[in-house]
Protein backbone atom coordinates (compact mmCIF):
# COMPACT_ATOMS: atom_id res chain seq x y z
CA UNK A 1 0.00 0.00 0.00
CA UNK A 2 1.90 3.41 -1.02
CA UNK A 3 2.05 5.98 1.67
CA UNK A 4 0.09 9.10 1.82
CA UNK A 5 3.09 10.95 2.93
CA UNK A 6 4.35 11.66 -0.41
CA UNK A 7 0.52 13.51 -1.10
CA UNK A 8 0.33 15.26 1.89
CA UNK A 9 3.57 16.37 1.41
CA UNK A 10 2.99 17.90 -2.39
CA UNK A 11 -0.90 19.08 -0.91
CA UNK A 12 0.72 21.21 1.71
CA UNK A 13 3.81 22.59 -0.52
CA UNK A 14 0.73 23.67 -3.00
CA UNK A 15 -1.55 25.26 -0.25
CA UNK A 16 1.86 27.46 1.00
CA UNK A 17 2.52 28.53 -2.94
CA UNK A 18 -1.20 29.18 -3.59
CA UNK A 19 -1.38 31.11 -0.18
CA UNK A 20 1.82 33.38 -0.90
CA UNK A 21 1.58 33.54 -4.72
CA UNK A 22 -2.06 35.45 -3.78
CA UNK A 23 -1.93 39.00 -6.03
CA UNK A 24 -3.12 42.03 -3.59
CA UNK A 25 -6.61 43.32 -4.41
CA UNK A 26 -6.28 46.93 -5.77
CA UNK A 27 -9.88 47.67 -4.01
CA UNK A 28 -8.35 46.90 -0.52
CA UNK A 29 -6.34 49.32 0.85
CA UNK A 30 -4.32 49.19 3.80
CA UNK A 31 -6.31 48.80 7.07
CA UNK A 32 -9.61 48.88 4.99
CA UNK A 33 -13.34 47.85 6.19
CA UNK A 34 -14.69 45.68 4.25
CA UNK A 35 -18.75 45.12 4.18
CA UNK A 36 -20.40 42.10 2.58
CA UNK A 37 -24.54 43.04 2.80
CA UNK A 38 -27.57 41.18 1.80
CA UNK A 39 -29.89 38.51 2.29
CA UNK A 40 -29.36 34.39 3.58
CA UNK A 41 -26.82 33.53 0.51
CA UNK A 42 -24.40 36.62 2.50
CA UNK A 43 -25.81 35.51 6.15
CA UNK A 44 -24.46 31.88 5.52
CA UNK A 45 -25.65 31.45 9.24
CA UNK A 46 -22.93 34.01 10.49
CA UNK A 47 -23.02 34.39 14.18
CA UNK A 48 -24.49 37.43 16.15
CA UNK A 49 -21.70 37.87 18.67
CA UNK A 50 -18.08 38.40 18.24
CA UNK A 51 -16.72 35.40 18.48
CA UNK A 52 -14.86 35.41 15.15
CA UNK A 53 -15.19 32.10 14.21
CA UNK A 54 -18.52 31.81 13.14
CA UNK A 55 -18.88 35.56 12.81
CA UNK A 56 -18.58 35.30 9.19
CA UNK A 57 -20.83 33.17 8.13
CA UNK A 58 -19.89 30.09 6.06
CA UNK A 59 -20.54 31.13 2.44
CA UNK A 60 -18.62 33.02 0.07
CA UNK A 61 -17.94 36.60 2.34
CA UNK A 62 -16.01 33.66 4.78
CA UNK A 63 -14.08 32.53 2.06
CA UNK A 64 -12.99 35.88 0.41
CA UNK A 65 -12.17 37.38 3.70
CA UNK A 66 -10.18 34.00 5.00
CA UNK A 67 -8.05 34.38 1.95
CA UNK A 68 -7.05 37.96 1.89
CA UNK A 69 -6.80 37.96 5.87
CA UNK A 70 -4.53 35.32 5.55
CA UNK A 71 -2.39 36.58 2.70
CA UNK A 72 -2.03 40.23 3.95
CA UNK A 73 -1.76 40.27 7.62
CA UNK A 74 0.02 43.08 7.38
CA UNK A 75 -2.70 45.40 5.83
CA UNK A 76 -4.92 45.27 8.52
CA UNK A 77 -8.29 44.79 6.62
CA UNK A 78 -11.40 44.50 8.36
CA UNK A 79 -14.10 42.02 7.43
CA UNK A 80 -18.02 42.18 7.93
CA UNK A 81 -20.92 40.65 7.48
CA UNK A 82 -24.16 41.89 7.98
CA UNK A 83 -26.60 39.76 5.35
CA UNK A 84 -29.38 38.94 7.20
CA UNK A 85 -31.64 36.02 5.98
CA UNK A 86 -35.31 36.35 4.25
CA UNK A 87 -34.46 40.10 3.44
CA UNK A 88 -35.23 42.18 0.60
CA UNK A 89 -34.22 46.10 -0.25
CA UNK A 90 -37.22 47.38 2.03
CA UNK A 91 -35.60 45.46 5.11
CA UNK A 92 -32.08 46.83 4.18
CA UNK A 93 -33.69 49.99 3.74
CA UNK A 94 -34.90 49.51 7.36
CA UNK A 95 -31.31 48.63 9.20
CA UNK A 96 -28.84 50.65 6.78
CA UNK A 97 -27.87 53.15 8.97
CA UNK A 98 -26.87 50.78 11.76
CA UNK A 99 -25.76 48.07 9.87
CA UNK A 100 -24.23 50.04 6.70
CA UNK A 101 -23.49 53.67 7.13
CA UNK A 102 -22.63 53.17 10.74
CA UNK A 103 -19.62 50.63 10.23
CA UNK A 104 -18.43 52.91 7.83
CA UNK A 105 -17.14 50.89 5.06
CA UNK A 106 -14.18 51.10 2.23
CA UNK A 107 -15.76 48.36 0.41
CA UNK A 108 -19.22 47.92 0.10
CA UNK A 109 -20.63 44.53 -1.77
CA UNK A 110 -24.40 44.15 -1.75
CA UNK A 111 -26.54 40.96 -3.01
CA UNK A 112 -30.03 41.39 -3.10
CA UNK A 113 -32.96 40.44 -4.49
CA UNK A 114 -34.14 36.79 -4.55
CA UNK A 115 -36.37 37.25 -1.86
CA UNK A 116 -37.65 40.93 -3.27
CA UNK A 117 -38.80 38.38 -6.27
CA UNK A 118 -40.42 35.94 -3.84
CA UNK A 119 -42.45 38.32 -1.90
CA UNK A 120 -43.42 40.51 -4.42
CA UNK A 121 -41.32 43.95 -3.73
CA UNK A 122 -42.39 45.71 -7.63
CA UNK A 123 -39.12 46.22 -9.34
CA UNK A 124 -39.52 49.95 -9.57
CA UNK A 125 -39.78 50.08 -5.98
CA UNK A 126 -36.43 47.25 -5.94
CA UNK A 127 -34.69 49.68 -8.24
CA UNK A 128 -35.73 52.73 -6.32
CA UNK A 129 -34.85 51.77 -2.93
CA UNK A 130 -31.87 49.96 -3.85
CA UNK A 131 -30.70 53.35 -5.95
CA UNK A 132 -31.43 55.31 -2.48
CA UNK A 133 -29.43 52.76 -0.25
CA UNK A 134 -26.50 53.54 -3.13
CA UNK A 135 -26.34 57.40 -3.08
CA UNK A 136 -26.55 57.16 0.75
CA UNK A 137 -23.73 54.88 1.19
CA UNK A 138 -22.03 56.90 -1.51
CA UNK A 139 -22.36 60.29 0.43
CA UNK A 140 -21.50 59.38 3.56
CA UNK A 141 -17.89 58.23 2.01
CA UNK A 142 -17.50 59.47 -1.49
CA UNK A 143 -14.20 57.52 -1.70
CA UNK A 144 -16.20 54.24 -1.66
CA UNK A 145 -16.08 51.40 -3.62
CA UNK A 146 -19.39 49.27 -4.71
CA UNK A 147 -19.44 46.35 -5.26
CA UNK A 148 -23.14 45.01 -6.74
CA UNK A 149 -23.72 40.83 -6.84
CA UNK A 150 -26.37 40.00 -9.18
CA UNK A 151 -29.03 37.96 -7.57
CA UNK A 152 -29.80 34.18 -9.28
CA UNK A 153 -31.33 31.43 -9.59
CA UNK A 154 -30.54 28.19 -10.88
CA UNK A 155 -32.63 24.94 -11.51
CA UNK A 156 -30.65 22.29 -8.76
CA UNK A 157 -32.24 19.56 -10.76
CA UNK A 158 -30.90 20.29 -13.88
CA UNK A 159 -28.22 17.74 -15.23
CA UNK A 160 -27.67 19.78 -18.41
CA UNK A 161 -25.32 22.75 -18.08
CA UNK A 162 -27.41 25.76 -17.54
CA UNK A 163 -27.73 29.42 -19.47
CA UNK A 164 -29.17 32.29 -17.86
CA UNK A 165 -31.74 32.14 -15.05
CA UNK A 166 -35.17 30.38 -15.47
CA UNK A 167 -37.15 32.84 -13.61
CA UNK A 168 -38.08 36.10 -15.82
CA UNK A 169 -38.29 38.15 -12.35
CA UNK A 170 -34.61 37.59 -11.62
CA UNK A 171 -33.78 38.51 -15.12
CA UNK A 172 -35.30 41.59 -14.64
CA UNK A 173 -33.28 42.35 -11.47
CA UNK A 174 -30.40 41.13 -12.93
CA UNK A 175 -30.80 44.00 -15.15
CA UNK A 176 -31.55 46.15 -12.18
CA UNK A 177 -28.28 45.94 -10.62
CA UNK A 178 -26.63 46.32 -14.13
CA UNK A 179 -27.84 49.17 -14.47
CA UNK A 180 -27.50 50.66 -10.93
CA UNK A 181 -23.76 48.96 -10.98
CA UNK A 182 -23.16 51.57 -14.47
CA UNK A 183 -24.91 54.80 -13.09
CA UNK A 184 -22.84 54.64 -9.57
CA UNK A 185 -19.43 53.58 -11.05
CA UNK A 186 -19.76 49.80 -9.18
CA UNK A 187 -18.00 46.70 -9.95
CA UNK A 188 -20.61 44.02 -11.20
CA UNK A 189 -20.22 40.63 -10.18
CA UNK A 190 -22.00 38.10 -12.54
CA UNK A 191 -23.03 35.04 -9.90
CA UNK A 192 -25.63 34.03 -12.62
CA UNK A 193 -23.24 33.68 -15.47
CA UNK A 194 -20.65 32.20 -13.07
CA UNK A 195 -23.02 29.14 -12.24
CA UNK A 196 -24.00 28.36 -15.40
CA UNK A 197 -20.28 27.30 -16.17
CA UNK A 198 -20.05 25.71 -13.62
CA UNK A 199 -23.06 23.50 -14.26
CA UNK A 200 -20.66 22.84 -17.40
CA UNK A 201 -18.22 20.92 -15.35
CA UNK A 202 -20.89 19.16 -12.87
CA UNK A 203 -24.93 18.66 -12.48
CA UNK A 204 -26.32 21.97 -10.47
CA UNK A 205 -27.10 20.01 -7.72
CA UNK A 206 -23.35 19.68 -7.06
CA UNK A 207 -23.10 23.99 -7.13
CA UNK A 208 -26.79 25.20 -5.72
CA UNK A 209 -29.36 22.36 -3.48
CA UNK A 210 -32.30 24.65 -3.69
CA UNK A 211 -32.08 26.82 -6.67
CA UNK A 212 -30.86 29.58 -4.76
CA UNK A 213 -29.00 28.74 -1.42
CA UNK A 214 -25.32 27.56 -3.24
CA UNK A 215 -23.79 24.37 -1.43
CA UNK A 216 -19.96 24.82 -0.14
CA UNK A 217 -18.49 24.30 -3.68
CA UNK A 218 -21.14 27.14 -5.52
CA UNK A 219 -20.04 29.41 -2.61
CA UNK A 220 -16.01 28.84 -3.93
CA UNK A 221 -17.79 29.67 -7.43
CA UNK A 222 -19.21 32.98 -5.76
CA UNK A 223 -15.82 33.55 -4.07
CA UNK A 224 -13.93 33.34 -7.23
CA UNK A 225 -16.01 35.46 -9.39
CA UNK A 226 -16.35 37.99 -7.26
CA UNK A 227 -12.91 38.67 -6.77
CA UNK A 228 -12.54 38.06 -10.65
CA UNK A 229 -15.01 40.99 -11.08
CA UNK A 230 -13.29 43.34 -8.54
CA UNK A 231 -9.40 42.32 -10.08
CA UNK A 232 -11.39 43.33 -13.39
CA UNK A 233 -12.79 46.83 -12.61
CA UNK A 234 -9.64 47.87 -10.74
CA UNK A 235 -6.74 46.71 -12.66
Amino acid sequence: MTSPLPFLTTLLLALATTLHAVEPLKAFSLGARILFQGDSITDGNRGRSADPNHILGHGYAFIIAAKFGAAFPEAKFEFFNRGSSGNTVLDLEKRWQKDTLDLKPDVLSILIGVNDKGRGVPLETYEQTYDKLITQAKAANPQLKLVLCEPFVVNHLATDPQHGSPNADIVKRQEIVARLAKKHGAALVHFQAALDRATARAPAAHWIWDDIHPTYSGHQILADEWERALRDFWP
